[in-house]
């Protein structure tokens, strides 16, 4: 019983964290009635089946159910049953079309009188599955939610025009010119040449959206005025003259639509007059928008450049924390594993010495040597472990000559070409030695090459240095290991790391670093 109520529990918190799946049966009943299934409850089941068994992926697709609902309610309203006699069900509506010939030469579309809610409910379907797409789990919603975040200057985004509000805009525009310059008319079927202008405007304003934003804001802004005046227009026509059709673009054999509002006759005028109101406010709101449009963008992306830079800083400080903890990790190793062990080495053979000195004065000789030999030995531990910390060549002599001197030790053959005007500073002249020497120990330890070629340059405020070699390549960063390292330590100085090995070599590793060149350093040889 427990165990049920668990499951029971669970099921209500990942369904209550993924309620829009709940959309997806209501979409699946209303798409229903216009289809000839025999089979609804069974329609019905396997849509519960798929939200009880997968709430998370249903959630996510619901936006899309609702998208393609909708968009069929709008092909429907507009161009599928004005052809021919027909009658539908579309989710809460019934409706039925009948074209009919006036005698004039004129052809008008006999409608029941819930013709008109089919395009309310397929645009309330639309504009509820920009809202699910709004929401920040939703799947492929990073556009609407960029807009959203443009809208209230959220988000590290600018309070500006969001060019994908053109998109919304030509869409209402579409509705204004939609039977006659879209559909044709009741004797045309298939496409029709203007539904390929159509389908080219809508890719031109998706084009402008994203090469083109601030021209894209612009015709949003201007669309949406228009569009409000050509309503307004409409509501003054019906106060003065309240039997005549509202204003539409078009006289032909249907009316036009005005957002969601079927400009026929009657009352329809006021109602659009009401959306045109609107329409003009909102676009009167955003113009002003326009006129800080570069400030207010080069403003975000220093914000948001800061923010990069902040996230950056975060990130090496921490790296750079756990390498100086593993430094001393090793530090404290060597110490304890090499020169430590020997100095107590030769603490205990010259206290045998002072022992045997008196007695055996040939047995504390020769331990007098073995002392001298470990205290050499010890002596050698701590040039090692001092060379590792910050090699003398680097303060004795710069980066250059530490790099000819790293090339001189490697086993294999090396060139080294070395242009460097001046002397970077000393903690990244460190980090670029050891990153150069980890490249040459990987490509005599691991790719067993034969040549190296190793550069080093300033150009354009950077440090650059290159190691390539004819290996076996299959270095890689990722698998962590010495190169992660010095990709850590360079990110502490805003340095890069770049490695190209493909499987059977080349190797090339690229060390990057911004910084400035003091006065050439003079050798001393």
């Amino acid at each position: 019983m427990t165990t049920s109520g668990n499951l029971l529990a669970r099921f209500l918190r990942g369904l209550r964290a993924n309620w829009p799946a709940l959309l997806l049966p209501l979409i699946a009943g209303g798409a229903l009635g216009l289809t000839a299934s025999t089979w609804p409850e069974l329609v019905i089941v396997l849509v519960l089946i798929l939200v009880v068994v997968a709430p998370r992926e249903s959630a996510r697709i619901a936006p899309y159910a609702l998208f393609a609902y909708g968009g069929y309610g709008l092909y429907l309203m507009h161009s599928l049953l004005i052809r021919e006699a027909n009658s539908v069900t579309y989710g809460f509506v019934h409706a039925s079309w009948r074209p009919v010939f006036a005698g004039d030469g004129a052809w008008y579309v006999a409608q029941a009188g819930d013709n008109r809610w089919v395009l309310v409910e397929a645009v309330t379907c639309l504009a509820a599955g920009v809202w699910l797409l709004a929401r920040p789990e939703s799947l492929g919603g990073g556009p609407v939610r960029r807009a959203v975040a443009q809208l209230r200057g959220t988000g590290g985004q600018p309070k500006t025009v969001p060019p994908l509000l053109l998109i919304a805009t030509l869409f209402l525009w579409e509705e204004l010119f939609d039977q006659d310059l879209w559909f044709g008319t009741p004797w045309q079927s298939g496409v029709t040449p203007m539904m390929l202008v159509a389908v080219l405007i809508a890719a031109a304003g998706v084009a402008a959206v994203l090469w083109l934003p601030r021209a894209a804001a612009v015709l949003a802004v201007a669309g949406t005025v228009l569009l409000g005046l050509v309503g307004v227009l409409s509501g003054v026509q019906w106060i003065t003259h309240p039997a005549m059709p509202p204003v539409g673009p078009w006289s032909g054999f249907t009316v036009g639509f005005y957002g969601v509002v079927p400009l026929d006759s009657g009352i329809t005028g006021a109602f659009a007059g009401l959306e045109g109101v609107a329409l003009v406010v909102a676009g009167c709101l955003l113009a002003p928008r326009l006129l800080t449009w570069s400030a207010d963008f080069e403003l975000a992306e220093r914000a948001q450049a800061l923010a990069r830079r902040v996230d950056g800083l975060t990130r090496t400080r921490s790296d750079a924390t756990e390498t100086a903890v593993a430094e001393l990790r090793r530090i404290e190793r060597d110490l304890h594993d090499g020169a430590q062990a020997r100095l107590v080495a030769v603490g205990m053979s010259l206290r045998a010495v002072e022992q045997l000195i008196g007695t055996n004065p040939e047995a504390a000789l020769a331990l007098v040597a073995e002392a001298r030999e470990t205290s050499s030995r010890a002596l050698a531990d701590l040039r090692d472990l001092v060379r590792g910390i910050y090699p003398p060549v680097l303060a004795d002599r710069g980066l250059a000559e530490g790099v000819r001197n790293l090339a001189l030790d490697a086993a294999v053959d090396v060139d080294v070409d070395v242009a460097l005007p001046g002397e970077p500073p000393m903690p990244v002249a460190a980090a670029v030695y050891f990153a150069v020497a980890e490249a040459l120990t990987n490509a005599v330890r691991h790719a067993r090459a034969d040549a190296v070629q190793v550069g080093l340059e300033h150009d354009g405020g950077m440090l650059r240095a290159t190691v390539a070699d004819d290996g076996r390549g299959g270095a890689d960063a990722a698998r962590g290991g010495g190169l992660a390292g010095v990709e850590r330590r360079l990110a502490t100085f805003d340095g890069i790391l770049a490695v190209s090995s493909p499987l059977g070599g080349p190797t090339i590793v690229a060390i990057e670093v911004p910084c400035a060149l003091s006065s050439v350093k003079i050798s001393s040889c």
